[in-house]
């Protein structure tokens, strides 16, 4: 990262921190896309039970994760501030705190896997996947957490590129352990949707090791010397990490399980619907990877900025991210609109279901406009490590407007199922005007500080 002077400066500087943030998304969602469609083609059992298996780790995974998301705001400012000696301390202790999160969830999951899935009322073979699934995936929760703060780390410098090549290999890599683990291939043993857990869980582990020796070798980490002297465990470092980290945690989770307990309501519809809204929100969340990464790009270049005192210059690069997201969200919302039909057939070739699909993915314009503003804004504002109202701005604009809005909607109107995706655009979009105030809000205070 270096000090940008003129706005071609920061656009560039601004695209060469976004491309591989971008890529690196693409890759980590194409990941999930081959687990899915692997599973498949070994069973419907099997691809049930994995889908079951992932839907519980998925909020809790991201949730946890946003934790750690920390590191980066943390170290961004630092390195603006020029104070890089207090980095490696910063980092080891998030590493500890990365472990001890890990043996927690593992330690809780014991616990509570099987009175959870015995709620669910799953057939017996698929339940079985299920909870083999997650037991799998779980030998790679504590790397996991591990390669979470050394990406934050890493990012958090600026090479957002190494990340990215990172997490291209791990495609591949996982790819050979699904093909290997789910049919039986290369020797392994034939495991099915149980195999795709510890594919990923052994993934994990892979990822995490490239990491820690990119950050050992690689010259522009070396000399942070991260791992070159080990410190006692420092709870006033975990107050600060947690301090940022737990209200991003939360925000994450409000937003990832608000989709999941929608997707539970809509079971009491019939399956031609669920079909179609499940391929809707499917490609929904394929088209957030982009608004997610200028998010997870803002909040490096805030950072550095806001690190260094230079709150003019933050301020810059917060319009130039929102302005590129609100523009490719109108270039995608046009292409949808004239493509709507060709984009559902992907999905599926059932004349019902695609009718449908069209019809939610009509819908879906409006989500792309509403995250082309909220996601942005929330990097920026973990980039001036303003995240509490975050948090709380996503409780309340999922939970007490989108959800039940939607459920009223759904159930006491004719808009039925799509009543509940009217009420997420609104909880979105309503999120997205209280965000923009607040970041209107600290930038305004930031300016005047500066005079």
């Amino acid at each position: 990262m270096n000090q940008t002077y003129t706005i071609q400066e920061k656009v560039r500087q601004f695209l060469l921190v976004l491309f591989p943030i971008l890529v690196s998304q693409l890759a980590l969602f194409a990941m999930t896309f081959f687990d899915t469609i692997m599973s498949g083609h070994a069973s419907p059992t099997d691809l049930a039970g994995a889908a079951i298996g992932s839907s519980l780790w998925v909020p809790i995974q991201q949730g946890l994760s946003g934790i750690l998301l920390s590191v980066t705001p943390i170290v961004a400012q630092m390195v603006g501030a020029k104070q890089k000696e207090q980095v490696p301390f910063t980092v080891l202790q998030a590493l500890y705190l990365a472990v001890i999160i890990g043996l927690a969830v593992i330690v809780v999951g014991f616990f509570l896997l099987d009175p959870i899935l015995g709620m669910m009322n799953l057939e017996a073979d698929v339940q079985y996947i299920a909870r083999h699934f997650l037991i799998g995936l779980s030998i790679g929760i504590v790397p996991m957490f591990m390669y979470t703060v050394l990406r934050c780390f890493i990012e958090a410098l600026g090479w957002t590129r190494i990340t990215m090549l990172i997490t291209l290999l791990s495609l591949p890599i996982n790819i050979v352990l699904n093909y290997g683990l789910i049919f039986g291939n290369l020797g392994f043993p034939r495991l099915g949707g149980v195999g795709a857990g510890y594919a990923s869980g052994i993934t994990y582990w892979c990822i995490t090791l490239i990491s820690i020796f990119v950050v050992l070798r690689g010259e522009a980490f070396a000399q942070y010397g991260i791992f070159s002297k080990w410190h006692r465990f420092s709870l006033q470092t975990w107050k600060e990490l947690l301090k940022l980290g737990l209200p991003i945690g939360f925000s994450i989770f409000f937003e990832v399980s608000i989709f999941a307990a929608v997707t539970l309501l809509m079971s009491k519809f019939e399956t031609i619907t669920i079909a179609a809204h499940q391929s809707a929100i499917n490609f929904a969340s394929f088209i957030y990877t982009v608004p997610l990464s200028i998010a997870m790009a803002l909040t490096i270049v805030v950072g550095f900025e806001v690190g260094a005192k230079r709150y003019r210059d933050a301020r810059q690069y917060s319009y130039l991210g929102i302005g590129i997201a609100v523009s490719l969200a109108l270039i995608f919302a046009v292409l949808l609109f004239l493509f709507t039909r060709q984009v559902a057939s992907l999905y599926t070739t059932d004349p019902d279901v695609l009718a449908l699909t069209q019809h939610f993915l009509l819908y879906s314009i409006l989500f792309m406009v509403s995250d082309a503003v909220a996601a942005p804004v929330q990097g920026i504002l973990r980039g001036y490590k303003d995240v509490t109202v975050t948090f709380v701005v996503a409780l309340f604009s999922y939970w007490v407007i989108g959800l039940p809005l939607g459920f009223l909607l759904a159930n006491y109107t004719s808009f039925q199922a799509f009543g509940y995706w009217i009420g997420l655009i609104a909880g979105l979009a309503a999120g997205a005007v209280f965000l923009f105030g607040r970041l209107w809000l600290i930038q305004r205070r930031s300016i005047m500080a500066e005079q």
